[in-house]
């Protein structure tokens, strides 16, 4: 007997376009598979770094094989530290000169339109990471002049030592979880932005980390210091081709927001199905400051992804505007963390998620208010929708509030799309598919109205991307 087998309209490998492009791996130097004490010292060595420097990666080494895995959350067990090679240094030095990129490597950042964004000047400066070394980085020539530092951060380590070493891991510890203890272990590449006080960067610096290898990890670390009074927005990109072996990427970000001063921290991580995303953030504010974290997470088989906001000054704001979009065989664990440690601090955050063919999303934040921070303010919205009766959506808040003079709100809505409006859209001349993207892209809005333009086409992109072969 013959058996027919039912036609598919759900594409099993989507075409990710110039997000998978892949170039041969060539590289000045690829240390071996694993994580030894050797390595680390291999890694340090190939940075010339100081000896302080040395002495915290090697701690974290052994913090590392000291911890466990979480429990809760998505299962890391895929992820084995003897398969992945850490460093990976690209066939390429660090320049200030598009133009002196490899051929290669440039034509993989201008597909994905990292130097047209600098060339129409909408972003004051550019940094480009490609697997574990920083191949570019410059600077508006009128911000250098007024004091602002953006460097990579092998070259800050050793221009700004005294300033790095003030900061480095007192936002983020090794001890925090482990992985990043690994990231302490085996960091490299990434940013450091410094902004005077006074000074107004209204036109975004940007990073963008691009991962090439197969069976490898990225480790970037990102450090931004705004002092009293100033302004910056600071925005980061990322994304990888996809590989049937598992990839990692486990950076830091540590921000320090002084006093009366703004940071907003604006994120498009486009990770391919084989990477585990397991990243972490953190902001430091003072009194009168204020974080905004914009952020939109999309590929990645597994994310873990908490961006947090310490408020330890009077008045200290956070704001967090985030989405995420979870495909088959995807679990997106991400959320929000802001912790009130001073008096009339106030933290929002509006959580927005999609998840389609089976797909898991998962909100899960905190709030904690400290017992002297009175007259603290937190609302948290967290909205959920579900493409098909295969996905899964949860919300799984932490509040711990300490002092009895706090206002707090917490609301999640989880929902499908209302077959009605599908049906109005469609008496309208629209195709069911068109229909269910428009509905899809007017859920995302709220996100994509708070990026720059050129990044929230981006976003639509990925949603519609997302969305290609759902129907049927």
């Amino acid at each position: 007997m013959q058996v027919m087998e039912k036609k598919k309209t759900q594409l099993d490998e989507m075409d990710r376009g110039v997000y998978d492009i892949k170039n041969e791996v060539r590289f000045k130097k690829k240390l071996d598979k694993g994580l030894t004490e050797e390595i680390v010292r291999q890694i340090s060595a190939e940075k010339n770094e100081p000896a302080w420097m040395l002495d915290i990666r090697l701690k974290a080494l052994r913090l590392f094989f000291e911890t466990e895995n979480p429990t809760w959350g998505p299962d890391l067990s895929e992820v084995d530290i003897d398969n992945l090679v850490t460093y990976i240094s690209p066939d390429a030095r660090m320049t200030a000169d598009w133009g002196e990129v490899p051929e290669d490597i440039k034509g993989t950042f201008d597909a994905l339109g990292i130097p047209e964004a600098e060339q129409k000047q909408s972003i004051s400066g550019v940094g480009a990471q490609y697997d574990s070394e920083v191949v570019y980085h410059s600077i508006q020539e009128h911000l250098a002049k007024q004091g602002v530092v953006y460097l990579d951060f092998e070259t800050a380590v050793r221009e700004y030592e005294d300033i790095v070493k003030e900061y480095f891991t007192t936002c983020l510890a090794p001890e925090n979880h482990k992985y990043l203890a690994l990231h302490y272990a085996v960091w490299s590449g990434g940013s450091f932005v410094y902004v005077p006080a006074g000074v107004n960067v209204d036109i975004p610096l940007q990073s963008y980390f691009r991962m090439n290898a197969p069976g490898a990890g990225q480790f970037e670390h990102t450090l931004i210091i705004v002092e009293e009074g100033a302004y910056c927005h600071f925005i980061e990109g990322c994304s990888a081709p996809k590989y049937n072996v598992v990839n990692v990427h486990a950076g830091a970000v540590e921000l320090f927001v002084k006093k009366n001063a703004t940071l907003r921290y604006s994120t498009i991580e486009n990770w391919s199905r084989n990477m585990y995303n397991l990243n972490s953030k953190k902001a430091v504010v003072d009194a009168g400051g204020h974080i905004e974290w914009i952020s939109g997470s999309f590929g990645s088989k597994v994310s873990m992804l908490y961006p947090t906001s310490y408020l330890r000054g009077d008045g200290a704001k956070s704001e967090f505007t985030g989405i995420t979009f979870a495909g088959p065989d995807q679990f997106l664990d991400t959320g929000a963390q802001a912790i009130h440690a001073a008096p009339n601090t106030s933290s929002s955050v509006m959580s927005k998620s999609i998840s389609k063919n089976g797909g898991v999303a998962i909100y899960r934040g905190l709030v904690k208010v400290y017992p002297n921070a009175y007259n603290s303010r937190s609302t948290t919205t967290c909205e959920s929708l579900m493409l098909d009766s295969e996905s899964r959506s949860d919300t799984v808040p932490v509040i711990d509030i300490q002092n009895n003079k706090v206002d707090l709100g917490h609301e999640a809505k989880i929902g499908r799309i209302d077959d009605d409006i599908i049906f109005y859209l469609m008496s309208r001349g629209i195709d069911e598919q068109e229909a269910r993207s428009m509905v899809v892209r007017g859920f995302a809005e709220p996100i994509a109205k708070e990026l720059p333009l050129e990044y929230a086409v981006e976003m639509n992109n990925l949603i519609n991307l997302e969305l290609e072969g759902t129907i049927g």
